[in-house]
């Protein structure tokens, strides 16, 4: 790039449009399939530590250990076993989200009140009753809490994946602009990143004030 070429080369981006929105489509995939599943883990993870303290300490070092892995070491371990594949850049995915949703899924269940607890026994809820219609509405706010830091950080994530031929907006980076030595593509694959962060964590604050109502009342009050 010339001092005289403009940092961002808008007819690029006007020819490519359809391949912007395809590999936008990809990186919004990768990363639902990221957080839904990791999610998932979670959450039955943390009621099994519920179930049996003593579970927390090594499901906590098992995750942060998986946490730590850079990601480019991480696909090497994976790819002699999973290949160059979608399955390989989720489970690496999925694994750096575990840590942060154990520890804030297992947090909102303990931040319930007891005597709230109590008081659902003694009404009769079960444990399931007790923890549907109780326990997970009141800690939505923590939970919440952790699903915007996996998701933001799962979005940033998904761009690497590219080193592995799984596209995403990180094609943009590495595939087109740093071998080409071009920058717009770098800009747009990570200006589109940090608007695609920046929205997902907008939508779950927005997921979190529509189911807790009651926390919108007592601010107003």
């Amino acid at each position: 790039m010339t001092p005289d070429e403009p940092l961002i080369d808008f007819d690029w981006v006007a020819r490519n449009l359809d391949e912007i929105a395809r590999r936008l489509g990809e990186h919004l995939v990768m990363t639902g399939i990221a957080v839904v599943v990791g999610f998932l883990i979670s959450f039955a993870l943390a009621l099994a530590i519920r179930r049996s303290r003593r579970l927390y300490g090594p499901i906590l070092a098992v995750s942060g250990v998986l946490y730590t892995i850079p990601s480019l070491a991480l696909f090497a371990l994976l790819i002699p076993i999973t290949g160059l594949s979608l399955l390989s850049a989720e489970i690496a995915l999925v694994s750096y989200t575990v840590l942060i949703l154990v520890r804030n899924i297992v947090a909102g269940l303990e931040s319930v009140p007891a005597d709230v607890t109590e008081a659902a026994i003694g009404m009769g809820f079960t444990p399931l009753e007790r923890l549907r219609r109780i326990e997970l509405p009141l800690a939505v706010p923590v939970i919440v809490a952790g699903l915007r830091i996996a998701t933001v950080t799962t979005v940033g994530l998904v761009t690497v994946t590219s080193l592995i031929g799984q596209g995403g907006l990180g094609y943009f980076i590495v595939v087109v602009g740093i071998r080409d030595f071009f920058p717009t593509p770098i800009y747009i694959g990570a200006g589109l990143s940090i608007v695609l962060a920046l929205a997902a964590d907008v939508a779950l604050l927005g997921i979190q004030r529509a189911l807790t109502p009651w926390a919108r009342a007592s601010g107003a009050a």
